[in-house]
């Protein structure tokens, strides 16, 4: 009987200490809101890490831990401090992503870091993943389409300028040989492209952002035509995309305006 009486003792104590150490992680963490959203990110940082290391499991506290680290980075600056920045939060997401696979908050930011470092083939593939655990995410999509422009246009205007040919010169290309080769590599990444932002506007058919990479995808994919006429036709279709991204984007900027009162002329004294 004391046996028990003493394991359960032991129990009590070791729940009571588990506990005291949740509230601390708790205060930690709106400590370390406040500091975030004082913009005090290296003081936010020290927080949530002492909030993971009370409660290694408490999930938010790392995902916290990890968006203070990824708003330190800068994307474009290449300095070792910037890069430690960026590995940190991948580090620190990637463990939440151990605690909990299908996470979209970790998924996401993992994905964004990657785009904002340029590394199309890893932001890719996280953006893939995204669709795969929220398969309604217009973003996801969006930005799988952003990648594949990314990818394809600086090849494409390195194509054009070595033709002598100015970006807004019309096409198609003249030289089969240069226009061959870019069918051959880019072609795929420009209908994946595509398709990627075709589905981000069935999920949001307001989606103006979307629009205008389907108008500059169409018009570079039009210079690849075998005939002017193709061409010309590629660019109609083009030239409908980027004039319904204007009339959304007007049509939110008014909309926007209105509810928020807008600019009202002084009553007449």
């Amino acid at each position: 009987m004391r046996k028990w009486a003493w394991i359960l003792a032991v129990a009590a104590l070791a729940l009571a200490g588990s506990s005291c150490k949740m509230l601390q992680s708790r205060d930690q963490i709106n400590k370390g809101v406040v500091a975030f959203k004082n913009t005090q990110y290296p003081e936010a940082v020290e927080h949530f890490k002492t909030a993971v290391e009370l409660d290694p499991n408490f999930i938010t506290a790392r995902l916290y831990l990890a968006t203070a680290y990824m708003l330190q980075y800068i994307p474009g600056a290449e300095s070792p401090e910037n890069n430690k920045m960026a590995t940190a939060a991948l580090t620190e997401f990637n463990k939440v992503l151990e605690q909990e696979p299908k996470n979209t908050v970790a998924i996401g930011y993992i994905a964004s870091l990657y785009l904002n470092q340029k590394k199309w083939d890893q932001a890719r593939e996280w953006y893939q993943k995204l669709t795969s655990v929220d398969p309604n995410n217009a973003d996801a999509y969006y930005s799988l389409g952003f990648i594949a422009w990314s990818e394809w246009y600086p090849a494409y205007g390195g194509a054009k300028a070595s033709l002598g040919m100015k970006q807004e010169d019309p096409g198609p290309i003249k030289d089969k040989k240069v226009k061959e080769e870019l069918k051959a590599k880019y072609g795929q990444v420009i209908e994946s492209g595509l398709q990627s932002l075709d589905k981000c506007l069935q999920i949001n058919d307001q989606y103006e952002d979307a629009m205008a990479y389907e108008n500059l995808l169409i018009r570079e994919r039009a210079d690849l035509e075998d005939s002017k006429d193709r061409y010309e036709a590629q660019v109609k279709i083009a030239d409908e995309w980027m004039a319904k991204a204007l009339a959304t984007k007007k049509q939110k900027t008014e909309k926007k305006s209105k509810s928020t009162g807008g600019i009202v002329a002084e009553p007449a004294k």
